[in-house]
C-alpha cells in the first residue's frame, strides 16, 4: 500500500449511468454556476482560517471539527440556497423541512477534516445537488491542491475546466484503487493485501470519488457506513463522467432519506464493473451480463 502523491493520466471516454429521461434532458447550468461560485468562495475561507490557526474540538464519535468546518458551512449556504430548495449538511442542525423539497443541496462543507487538522493535502469541500432523490450536479474542491472538480448529468465532468472522462480501463489487474486512511489503519483492508490491483491510501471520501470519476484511478468502494453528504457530491460526479457506483444495499442511489446513511458503496470505471462487483462478491445487477 501506498500514499496518494499523483495527479494520473487521461483516459477515454465511458457510457453515463442512466438516469430518468427527464432528468438527462434538464439543463443544470444555473446550478453548475452556483456550485462553481461557493467553491470558489470556499477557497476565500480556508485562505482567511489557515489550518495552523484552527483548534479542532472533537465531536460524539471522536470526530474533530473546526471553526473552519462552521464558516464554510455558512458560506456555502448562503451561496447555493434558494427558496423552496432543501439543505442537507453535516454541520448544519437537520430539521427535516428539507424531506417536503425535491430539490436539496447535500453538503459536506469540509470532508476530511482529520486530514486537515494533520496537515495531509486530501480534504475537500463537496457539494451536491439533488432532484427528486438523484444526485444530478455536483462539485468537489480539494483548497491544498486547488483541484475542482465540476459535473452535471447534461453537461459532464470538468476537472480545473478541462474535459475529463473515467477510466476505460477492463481489468483489476494493474488498476488503482483508492482506500480510506481510517478503514486501512483499522486493517479492513488487510483481505485485500493480494488483490491484482494496487491500494492507495487518501482521506476524504468525497475527493477519492472525485479522483475516480476524472479517472485519475481506476476505482474505489468502501464495506462501512457512509452519510448521504459523504457520498453524494462523487456520486454526482461519477454520473456526469461515464462512470460506475453503485451501493452495497439496493442498485442506485436514492437521496434525501429521514436517516441520510448508506451502507457503503463501490465506484469504478464503467468496463470494470462486473469485475469489481465479482472480486468484491456484491449481489447481481440487472442487466449483468
Amino acid at each position: 500500500m501506498c500514499d496518494f502523491n499523483g495527479h494520473g493520466r487521461p483516459n477515454g471516454v465511458g457510457a453515463r449511468v442512466a438516469l430518468t429521461p427527464a432528468m438527462m434532458s434538464k439543463n443544470y447550468s444555473e446550478v453548475n454556476q452556483r456550485i462553481e461560485s461557493a467553491l470558489e468562495e470556499a477557497k476565500h475561507v480556508f485562505r482567511r482560517l489557515p489550518a495552523a490557526e484552527i483548534a479542532a474540538e472533537y465531536k460524539p464519535g471522536h470526530d474533530p471539527v473546526t471553526e473552519l468546518d462552521r464558516a464554510l458551512d455558512a458560506v456555502l449556504r448562503e451561496r447555493l440556497l434558494r427558496k423552496g430548495e432543501g439543505w442537507l449538511s453535516e454541520e448544519s442542525v437537520d430539521d427535516f423541512s428539507r424531506l417536503a423539497s425535491k430539490q436539496v443541496w447535500i453538503v459536506d462543507p469540509l470532508d476530511g477534516t482529520r486530514e486537515f487538522v494533520a496537515g495531509i493535502p486530501e480534504f475537500s469541500v463537496s457539494i451536491a445537488f439533488v432532484e427528486e432523490g438523484r444526485a444530478v450536479a455536483g462539485g468537489i474542491l480539494n483548497p491544498a491542491t486547488e483541484e475542482i472538480f465540476l459535473g452535471s448529468v447534461d453537461s459532464g465532468l470538468t476537472y480545473n475546466g478541462a474535459p475529463r472522462h473515467a477510466s476505460q480501463q477492463q481489468t483489476l489487474t494493474g488498476a488503482t484503487v483508492l482506500a480510506s486512511r481510517s478503514e486501512i489503519r483499522r486493517g479492513e483492508w488487510e483481505r485485500f493485501r493480494a488483490a491484482p490491483f494496487q491500494v492507495v491510501a487518501v482521506g476524504s471520501v468525497a475527493y477519492k470519488l472525485a479522483r475516480v470519476a476524472a479517472g485519475f484511478a481506476e476505482a474505489t468502494f468502501t464495506l462501512s457506513p457512509k452519510h448521504e453528504w459523504d457520498v453524494a457530491a462523487g456520486v454526482a460526479l461519477l454520473q456526469s463522467a461515464g462512470g460506475f457506483i453503485r451501493p452495497l444495499e439496493g442498485t442506485h442511489f436514492i437521496f434525501n432519506q429521514p436517516s441520510p446513511r448508506i451502507a457503503g458503496l463501490v465506484a469504478c470505471g464503467p468496463l470494470l464493473r462486473d469485475s469489481l462487483l465479482d472480486f468484491l462478491q456484491i449481489g447481481e445487477l440487472p442487466g449483468r451480463a
